[in-house]
C-alpha cells in the first residue's frame, strides 16, 4: 500500500547564520525606511501641487498693486504680486530639488533590497518571502 501526501509538501530545514540573520535584519529595516521615504515624497509631492495652485491662482489676479500675504514661519508678510510670484517658485524650486534627493535614496534603498533577495533566496529559496504585504 503507497503512502499519499496531503497538504503542502514538507519545508527543508536551513540553518540560519549570524551572516543571515544580519542581511534578513538589514533587509527589513531598508524595507521600512524605503516606505518612509515614499510616504515623506507623497507628503512633499502633495505640498509641491499647494504650491503649483497657489502660483496659478496668484497669476490669475487682475490687480498688480494688490498685497498678497505669503506665510513665513507662523507669520503672514505681505508682498507685491511680482514678489509673492518669486518666494513661490523660489519654494517650488526647493522643494522639487527634496523630492528629487528622496527619490534618489529610494533608488539606492531599492538596489541594496534587490541585492539582499538575490542572496537571501539564493539561500533560502522558498522558505523565506521577501515580498512586501499589499495591505
Amino acid at each position: 500500500m503507497a503512502a499519499t501526501m496531503k497538504g503542502p509538501v514538507a519545508v527543508e530545514d536551513v540553518n540560519v547564520t549570524f551572516e543571515d540573520q544580519q542581511k534578513i535584519n538589514k533587509f527589513a529595516r531598508n524595507t521600512s525606511r524605503m516606505t518612509e521615504l515614499k510616504n515623506e515624497i507623497e507628503a512633499k509631492k502633495k505640498s509641491l501641487q499647494n504650491l503649483q495652485d497657489a502660483s496659478d491662482d496668484l497669476m490669475m489676479l487682475d490687480d498688480d498693486a494688490l498685497l498678497i500675504p505669503y506665510q513665513i514661519g507662523d507669520v503672514f508678510i505681505s508682498h507685491t504680486q511680482e514678489e509673492t510670484q518669486e518666494m513661490l517658485e523660489a519654494a517650488k524650486e526647493a522643494l522639487e530639488q527634496e523630492v528629487k534627493g528622496l527619490e534618489d535614496r529610494v533608488s539606492a534603498i531599492q538596489q541594496v533590497l534587490g541585492d539582499l533577495k538575490v542572496q537571501l533566496y539564493a539561500k533560502f529559496g522558498n522558505n523565506i518571502n521577501l515580498e512586501a504585504d499589499e495591505s
